[in-house]
């Protein structure tokens, strides 16, 4: 453990010194980058710093031990060795974990787009229980929440709605919601008072930056319209709303949110340039995902992953078997718990995979 939080520490100055040279502040890909890497290193600094200070800290009271004679020091020399000694084993699990090599793109915004599945209107009105879930939990982390496009259902709730995120690690959280989501509840329009099974499905792109996909003007179609629902007199008189296709992969991303038809392209290209980020993160993901045999991460956007069942007020997660019977306060935005669980899945899943390198 000792020879690998050297190599970390070593890495943590490399990269202090570069990220204040010129070259690198000028060159702004690199110059994100190695702040990223800054960041990270530094937790991991901060806890093999403790950890050091706790093996001296031990050798330290060995030797008032073994001197014996201040029977007073000797007693709080033992009290001291028992403390390092039972916070050394829970540090060197939390080190463990900092350890695990970072995924480059979870410090990334991230796009976010719900999908009305299938069961009609009860459907749409579940996307928008989703939507609301979604803001409530991303407030509570203090990220910031912007819709691009949206259509309404009939009877309520979102067809789709696709909003950024923004803040720290949002795409590194928010990855694990990626997938079918089912609810068993009984609709709103059901007479009979029968429950019905209808779904949603959630997909999470990391929004990418310009250096990261560069889209050649030539091939984007764009068309302008008029905004469709709530925006006072603007709507359905100015052209404000932007389409933009991607001509060689038939890609679609379009914007209605704001007032400015220039602000509405400048999101549609954002939201562009993470599909098209996406298609080939997608593609390394399921190959990742085959080569972990991993459930949790797979890439996979036609797995159902959980299940919401208002009739027993529980909530079962299908990749790891988390079954939790709190569904009020999860509907709510209380989904920390899970998130917490399913990374945990996928860093024991990667610790197993790098073996006993660290």
């Amino acid at each position: 453990m000792l020879d690998k939080l050297q190599i970390v520490k070593q890495r943590f100055d490399e990269v202090s010194d570069l990220i204040i040279q010129p070259d690198i502040i000028s060159d702004q890909k690199r110059y994100v980058q190695l702040n990223k890497e800054y960041k990270d290193l530094g937790k991991v600094v901060k806890k093999a710093n403790e950890y050091e200070t706790l093996l001296n800290n031990i050798e330290e009271a060995k030797e008032i031990i073994a001197d014996g004679s201040d029977a007073e020091m000797v007693e709080m020399a033992k009290m001291e060795m028992d403390e390092a000694k039972n916070r050394i084993p829970v540090l060197e699990e939390e080190m463990k974990f900092l350890l695990i090599p970072k995924d480059p793109e979870d410090g990334k915004n991230a796009v976010v787009e719900l999908r009305a599945g299938t069961g009609g209107d009860e459907a749409s009105i579940f996307a928008g229980d989703l939507y609301r879930m979604y803001t409530k939990y991303c407030e509570g982390r203090g990220w910031k929440v912007s819709v691009v496009d949206y259509s309404e259902g009939t009877n309520g709730g979102f067809k789709e709605i696709q909003f950024e995120v923004s803040g720290e690690d949002v795409y590194g959280v928010l990855k694990f919601e990626a997938g079918v989501h089912r609810v068993q509840r009984v609709p709103q329009t059901e007479t009979q008072g029968r429950v019905h099974t209808s779904a949603a499905t959630c997909m999470v792109f990391p929004e990418a930056e310009e250096f990261d996909v560069e889209i050649n003007p030539k091939d984007v179609r764009i068309d302008y319209f008029c905004s469709s629902g709530p925006g006072g007199q603007s709507v359905n008189t100015t052209y404000s709303a932007v389409r933009l296709t991607h001509i060689p992969t038939g890609l679609v991303a379009q914007c209605q949110d704001q007032k400015s038809q220039h602000k509405n392209k400048e999101k549609a290209f954002r939201v562009l340039r993470s599909r098209l980020y996406d298609l080939e993160l997608a593609k390394k993901q399921a190959e990742d995902a085959a080569k972990r045999g991993s459930m949790v991460t797979s890439g996979d956007r036609s797995a159902k992953i959980r299940t919401y069942n208002y009739p027993q007020g529980r909530v079962t997660d299908h990749r790891i078997g988390l079954t939790l019977y709190d569904l009020q306060n999860i509907v709510n935005g209380d989904i920390q718990k899970i998130i917490d669980e399913l990374m945990l899945a996928e860093n024991t899943s990667k610790l197993k995979e790098l073996g006993e390198t660290i």
